[in-house]
């Protein structure tokens, strides 16, 4: 199933309540938080207290991307604040099967983002364990980033990995996902598509919100 997410890293932090709630009547299916330490990314966003802040004007599930040198410090932190979903990023975790555990444990659902240069294989022994993986097709740490289009060939890869062992496993895609390129992402393989300016750089978030959606379904 398609599901859109936009990013609120694009939205206008001053008004950040109004902004969620105008995707919220707009369709959206999930809001997308993007957390980033200023460490493993060059860049700094927001921490638990401003998702315990949000969650109170909300019913969107909340999918929160931890972005850190040491996700693990701050994984209960998030799920306690409203996460329902955490995804953490492979490169920094030396004990990717236990931190997946323990997030899995707290009834939280769990995916592994992998950086544009990080194989697939690195899922081999964690995939069955996992609600989605999150390939990033930009560098992290900035919005409004192109699209890098060899990732194409690494979501056809995952999409050809978790059908052959006949799993359910949810592939979203995050950098520089537009009306222009969402038909060819999703042919791809991937089904839940986080989307930033392309939402909230546009006056009308209905209308951006469809026109990603229906281009991501043909």
């Amino acid at each position: 199933m398609i599901k859109i997410a936009p990013s609120i890293l694009s939205a206008d932090f001053s008004r950040l309540g109004e902004e969620i709630d105008s995707i919220e009547r707009a369709g959206a299916d999930w809001v997308h938080i993007d957390v980033m330490d200023g460490h493993y990314v060059p860049n700094l966003t927001l921490g638990p207290v401003v998702v315990e802040s949000i969650r109170k004007v909300t019913q969107l599930p909340f999918d929160v991307h931890l972005m850190m040198n040491n996700p693990m410090d701050y994984v209960d932190s998030f799920i306690d604040a409203g996460a329902d979903s955490i995804s953490i990023h492979a490169e920094v975790l030396p004990h990717l099967h236990r931190a997946i555990m323990h997030i899995k444990d707290r009834g939280c659902k769990v995916a592994v983002a992998l950086n544009p240069s990080t194989p697939i294989d690195i899922l081999e022994h964690v995939l069955d364990e996992l609600d989605m993986v999150l390939i990033m097709t930009v560098n992290p740490g900035f919005g409004g980033q192109g699209f890098i289009n060899s990732m194409l060939d690494k979501i056809k890869q995952l999409k050809d990995l978790i059908a052959n062992r006949g799993l359910d496993v949810d592939i979203q895609v995050d950098g520089g996902i537009s009306p222009k390129n969402i038909q060819e992402v999703s042919a791809a393989g991937a089904n839940i598509f986080v989307a930033g300016s392309s939402v909230f750089n546009e006056d009308d978030r209905r209308l951006a919100l469809e026109a990603l959606r229906s281009r991501a379904s043909l």
